[in-house]
Parts: C-alpha cells; sequence; structure tokens
C-alpha cells in the first residue's frame, strides 16, 4: 500500500472546552492518523484554545451572540491559517454552529451528524442524552438528532440533569474524577436503558474521561452501549482529512 500524504487536509480545532477533552481529540486524531497511514505520520491539526473560563461565564449569562462572534472570529483565523476544515471541540458549543459555518467557506464538521451515522449503523431509534444542562434540555442538539436523522432522544429528570451538569463544570472540567460521581451517573444510565433507552450519548467531551464502557457493563451486570461523542468526532475529522488520501499501489 502506498499513501499520498500531500493531500492530508488540515483540520482546525477551536479548542479549550476543556483544555483536558482537546487534548483527548488531538491524542485521537494523530493516534489514527498513524494506524492508517503508518510510518512517522501525524494529523495536520491547528488549534486555538480560548479560556474556558470566559466561555463558561459567557453560557451562564446565557450570552450567546457573543459566544457566536467569538466562535466565528476564531474559525475564521484557522480558515485564513490554512485549516480545510473545522471542529468545535465540545458538545455544548455546537449551538452556535450554524451562524460559525455561515461565516466561513470550509466546512463545519458536526458533531451531532457524526454521532448520528455511528447510531444508525447500530440501527438505534431512541437513544439517552447526557451533557451539560443546555445540551440536554435545549433544541439545537436534541432537536437536530429527531429532525435531520430520525433518532427520538430521551433525558434524565430535572434534579438529574443538574446533578451531571454540576459535576461536569465543578469537577470534569477541573480535571477532578470522583469515583462516587462515576458510580452515580452508571446508575442513572441503567435507569435509563431500563426506560428505552438503546444507547447513551456520552454527550460533553469530558464525560468518556469519567464514564467508560467496561466499567459500566461491569457495574450494571449488562450491556448498554454508549457513544463517546469525543471519539467520534474526531473520528470524523479524520475520515474528512483523509479522503482521496489513502491510495493503493495499483494505483
Amino acid at each position: 500500500m502506498k499513501t499520498n500524504i500531500g493531500t492530508l487536509k488540515t483540520i482546525g480545532i477551536i479548542g479549550g472546552m476543556s483544555w483536558e477533552s482537546t487534548n483527548e481529540y488531538t491524542r485521537i486524531m494523530n493516534e489514527l492518523v498513524k494506524q492508517k497511514l503508518g510510518g512517522l505520520s501525524s494529523a495536520k491539526i491547528i488549534v486555538e484554545y480560548v479560556n474556558f473560563a470566559e466561555i463558561a461565564a459567557l453560557q451562564q449569562q446565557n450570552r450567546w451572540e457573543d459566544l457566536a462572534s467569538i466562535m466565528t472570529r476564531i474559525a475564521q483565523k484557522l480558515e485564513m491559517a490554512g485549516a480545510e476544515c473545522i471542529v468545535i471541540a465540545t458538545n455544548t458549543m455546537h449551538k452556535v454552529a450554524d451562524e460559525v459555518q455561515s461565516s466561513i467557506s470550509i466546512p463545519l464538521i458536526h458533531i451531532a451528524d457524526a454521532l448520528a451515522e455511528e447510531i444508525k449503523k447500530k440501527k438505534m431509534k431512541k437513544v439517552a442524552l447526557l451533557g451539560t444542562r443546555v445540551t440536554m434540555e435545549e433544541y439545537f442538539y436534541k432537536g437536530r438528532l429527531a429532525k435531520n436523522h430520525g433518532i427520538e432522544v430521551m433525558i434524565p429528570s430535572v434534579f438529574e440533569r443538574a446533578f451531571i451538569d454540576r459535576v461536569i463544570f465543578k469537577e470534569l472540567c477541573q480535571g477532578k474524577f470522583d469515583r462516587n460521581y462515576r458510580i452515580t451517573i452508571n446508575n442513572l444510565i441503567g435507569r435509563l436503558g431500563n426506560e428505552g433507552a438503546e444507547g447513551i450519548i456520552l454527550g460533553c467531551t469530558e464525560l468518556p474521561l469519567l464514564i467508560t464502557q467496561k466499567e459500566l457493563d461491569e457495574q450494571l451486570g449488562w450491556a448498554i452501549p454508549l457513544f463517546d461523542t469525543t471519539t467520534i468526532h474526531a473520528t470524523a475529522a479524520i475520515d474528512f482529512a483523509l479522503r482521496n488520501t489513502l491510495r493503493s499501489a495499483s494505483q
């Protein structure tokens, strides 16, 4: 097998929300390129890190127009720097994805669309969504899955949504991974599965740092598939970057 590494596309990442999960994105992307191209190959990535404290404060103040402006400026900067696609390395900030896409001439790889393809591969119609309160409660994410892909989305109770949101912002985004929180969320997942969820969306890029398929299955004693949006999104970006790159020796 020969490879045409000269056509490997450059990925622009809007990161820092949080930096821990952004680091997972770049690790996954580089590992995938190495697996597919071999040798010394690595992904071509341009990353702009934001100060997440500023972003989180604007989210709490419901200042989404300001957030859209920040994301748009960064996307345009990445495009000017040579990025050939944009990845917003967080689920919640896809609330402004349409504004970002309309401001640039390169594709924005939407995390919900990449996720939907994986759900459809497993022929699932009903899944549960875990994430920040904004992601779970507002239409931009679960509505896109329903309207564009025909996927029904369940969400936890009001109390559970508040708990998960608190764990994400007060713990995971600050690099804290408490085993007790893992046990509680795994039990919550089990309840959602018993109520009809065929799979569980880890719809916050920090959640896969806490919740794993192996530990979930061991705790519950039965299997319910997890959809790790960090890995799914990073993989979709690499699929785009590698499109038309690999070619056989016969070609």
